[in-house]
């Protein structure tokens, strides 16, 4: 049951359209995924899916899917050959247009949707910054940068009051998906709904403008930044975008193509909209397929000469050689036939390739400095999973390729030793082709490496 007064207000708000949105209300939800194009591109999945996919307009790699389908069952998602992801919340990643080289930062970053597919726009070059304030939404989200073979992104667990004491200035875009009162998922996830109230609404509000207070101090001049909610709640959206600016005039609203469903900002839905507010978009479920959305794409001007970056460097943490130590050097010229780019940071016995830029990140709480490379053991080094799924069969000198659809890619999933012929020493595992784990081989059986927090009983 939706609240009433949530229903009143938007029957205010959408006027003749109202019956149209409530119809849209009660069918299903638009189901959807979106390619990894670190491992594939979706005319070679398309050849290999077996799923019913239908290209979605606003994402290049995004395709709904069927209810009949199952992908989150299937081999290619433990693979990271894809992220399950509302359509709608694929949109303001798509707009912030991240690229090569950059410095990118998503403020509100978990589960990691949006942090996952601004990786994919940046190529592996730059640093992307993926902050959750929660710690459990925090181990999710370094949970789904692993999946994806994210090389170049370190994950902290902080709140945007303490990165922006520390990085003023730094970056070139920032990613603001908001926490709000959720009533663009009401047919999502029923439950926001008892959690929903006008109250809840106006703190919500009042939370975006901290953030994006936060997020603004830490946009170098001229560059862009993207606030996004799920919400249709004036006050959330065109009231939360109209506020900021008014604190914020080296900010302006930008103007964008819209794709078709999409609709723009409402002035006369807040008491003093900014400038530009019609230029921010609105997505309904009556008008495309997927749930409610909003977002502005803002940028920070620059006047006169602009500011000095205050990024801190790498120079001030502590390296290793750049072959990363004696065992894993070892490791790297018996097993992998490519070099990863990077800086080696050791905590304890586990060993990370830090990105290239690198911030100085000693007082944060930071779960995942960069690619997990493995851990010293004793003499010897023992590569990551996050390893493994970073890498293709022709990285290395020895893989192992399982059929996605047979019984040993489930038997290997699910812990069990397999079946094997080849050299001794350390394998990687494939679905297809597509990287999934570790295995060693030791004569004619295949230790299985797989971890056993991730493995799946498909009995």
């Amino acid at each position: 049951m939706l609240p009433e007064q949530f229903l009143q207000r938007m029957e205010r708000m959408l006027g003749d359209e109202y019956p149209a949105f409530l119809a849209a209300c009660e069918k299903d939800r638009a189901l959807a995924l979106r390619l990894n194009p670190q491992k594939t591109s979706p005319e070679d999945f398309l050849k290999k899916a077996p799923f019913h996919l239908r290209p979605i307009p606003w994402e290049p790699d995004g395709f709904f899917y069927d209810s009949a389908d199952s992908p989150g069952r299937h081999p290619y998602h433990e693979a990271g050959v894809y992220y399950i992801q509302e359509p709608s919340a694929m949109a303001p990643a798509v707009y912030l247009n991240a690229g090569p080289g950059e410095r990118v930062l998503d403020l509100c970053a978990a589960p990691g949707g949006k942090s996952t597919k601004l990786a994919a726009d940046m190529k592996g070059e730059g640093l992307l910054v993926s902050n959750e304030i929660h710690p459990a939404r925090a181990r999710i989200l370094s949970g789904n940068i692993e999946r994806m073979g994210i090389r170049n992104c370190i994950v902290t667990n902080e709140s945007p009051r303490t990165l922006a004491g520390m990085w003023e200035n730094s970056f070139d875009r920032i990613l603001v998906d908001a926490p709000c009162s959720g009533e663009g998922m009401f047919r999502k996830n029923e439950d926001t709904c008892g959690e929903w109230s006008p109250e809840a609404v106006a703190g919500c509000a009042l939370r975006q403008l901290e953030i994006l207070s936060c997020a603004a101090s830490m946009l170098r001049p001229g560059g862009r930044l993207v606030y996004s909610t799920c919400t249709f709640a004036p006050e959330e959206n065109e009231g939360t975008v109209s506020r900021f600016l008014s604190a914020h005039p080296d900010f302006a609203i930008l103007p964008v193509t819209k794709y078709e469903g999409m609709t723009s900002g409402v002035p006369a839905w807040t008491e003093r909209p900014a400038d530009g507010i019609e230029n921010t978009v609105r997505l309904f479920p009556h008008k495309i397929c997927g749930e409610g959305h909003f977002l502005a794409v803002l940028q920070k001007r620059v006047r006169g000469r602009d500011f000095p970056e205050r990024f801190c460097t790498l120079q001030t943490q502590k390296t290793l050689p750049q072959g990363g130590g004696g065992e894993y050097a070892a490791f790297a010229e018996e097993y992998l036939r490519v070099r990863l780019p990077g800086h080696f940071i050791r905590f304890g016995d586990q060993l990370y390739l830090a990105p290239q830029d690198m911030p100085d990140i000693r007082g944060l709480k930071v779960l995942r400095p960069g690619l997990h490379l493995g851990a010293f053991k004793k003499n010897r080094f023992e590569p990551s999973h996050a390893l493994a799924l970073t890498l293709r069969p022709e990285d290395v000198r020895s893989s192992h390729r399982l059929d996605a659809d047979g019984p040993d890619i489930r038997a290997y999933l699910g812990g069990q030793t397999l079946q094997c012929s080849g050299e001794k020493g350390w394998c990687l595992i494939t679905a297809d082709g597509y990287s999934i784990g570790w295995g060693k081989c030791a004569g004619r059986t295949m230790k299985n490496h797989y971890p056993k927090g991730l493995r799946i009983n498909y009995a």
